[in-house]
């Protein structure tokens, strides 16, 4: 008798007459629709999205509504510890709920370019199709563009989310306040480091693994904790060093960190240092920084410690109402150093 279980089988490529994205497939013809049902709605389907509207019509509870939208443009579209698919999903859900709502709907569009292997595309969407339930987020509604050869590079996806933000939380970076405690859940520069070692084909004794993840059970649990949550959020392009900048531009406050309390994994240390890269400015897809009031800290930090995404949560640093706009760490010397905005561009298609 068999011991497989259902989990242990992988979804079938769907039977096609193509083993590639044609251009017909974004005609809108029959190519369109086959790509459609034998594609999305097996991975996608729900009441909702299966009507294929040009729009979906939903039930809402009442209250404030929290809205994001995002293009994914990774390159490569798969490396290690994810893909362009479960890097959509969850860069929106964390979008969404880095305001404390409870992320509900996602529409996503597909812009393919022509010649891309179905297989490609089925190994995305299912990736899209598992995030998306971990999430317990449902896609209702899209769109597919098919380009010619050279008119983009393989895929983009362009995602929209929607959530409900409960009663009584107000989270932005206009909120800090004199005396806040800065709290990061985890190591940073997994995910930018994961893209560009995988891209430049360099190889380290540990391999760097991105970490993306969807947060929205992590902010929940935060917000059990203590409402009183007065910044949020996930620190992706520029990193951590860019977000706190811009908290501490947006509520004209300083920051002072310290260096020792900032969890880098050593695999992503030895990676930066090889490459000449601060790790305070490589993104990150599945970590978060909040700013609380001083006696609400520890409790918020236990919290999250509880939580699977949370175990390493610690408190890096605090608000000041000197030195506003800036972001200052004490180094591990006992020195001091400004931790700017970055120039440029450090990791270009990193999500």
């Amino acid at each position: 008798m068999s011991t497989m279980k259902p989990e242990h089988f992988s979804c079938p490529l769907p039977i096609t007459e193509y083993e590639t994205i044609q251009l017909a497939h974004g005609s809108g013809g029959r190519l369109s629709a086959e790509l459609v049902s034998r594609f999305f709605l097996p991975r996608f389907g729900n009441e909702t999205l299966n009507r294929l509207e040009d729009q979906a019509v939903v039930d809402f509870p009442q209250g404030r509504l929290a809205l994001t939208t995002d293009s994914f443009v990774v390159d490569p579209l798969f490396f290690p510890g994810g893909d362009i698919g479960d890097l959509a999903i969850n860069g929106t859900v964390n979008d969404v709920c880095m305001s404390g709502a409870t992320p509900l709907y996602l529409a996503a569009a597909f812009i393919i370019e022509e010649g891309l292997p179905l297989a490609t595309l089925h190994r995305v969407l299912l990736s899209m199709e598992k995030a998306a339930k971990g999430a317990g987020v449902q896609i209702v509604t899209g769109d597919t563009k098919v380009v010619n050869r050279g008119c983009c590079d393989k895929l983009f996806i362009t995602t929209t989310g929607v959530g409900k933000v409960p009663q009584g939380v107000n989270i932005s970076a206009a909120n800090l306040k004199s005396g806040d405690k800065i709290i990061l859940s985890g190591s940073i520069a997994d995910h930018g480091m994961a893209i560009l070692t995988s891209r430049e084909g360099l190889s380290f004794a540990s391999r760097v693994q991105s970490d993306t993840a969807s947060l929205n059970g992590l902010v929940e649990t935060m917000l059990h904790a203590s409402p009183e949550i007065h910044a949020m959020r996930d620190p992706t392009r520029g990193g951590l060093a860019t977000t706190l900048n811009e908290f501490a531009a947006s509520s004209r406050v300083g920051i002072v960190l310290e260096e020792d309390t900032i969890p880098v994994r050593p695999e992503v240390r030895g990676a930066c240092e090889v490459l000449g890269i601060d790790p305070m400015y490589v993104a990150n897809e599945g970590k978060l920084v909040a700013v609380v009031p001083a006696e609400v800290a520890d409790k918020i930090v236990m919290s999250m410690r509880s939580h699977p995404l949370g175990r390493e949560a610690t408190i890096i640093g605090e608000v000041f109402g000197d030195n506003q706009g800036m972001v200052i760490m004490r180094t591990a010397l006992g020195t001091q150093r400004i931790v700017d905005m970055p120039v440029g561009e450090q990791l270009p298609r990193i999500c």
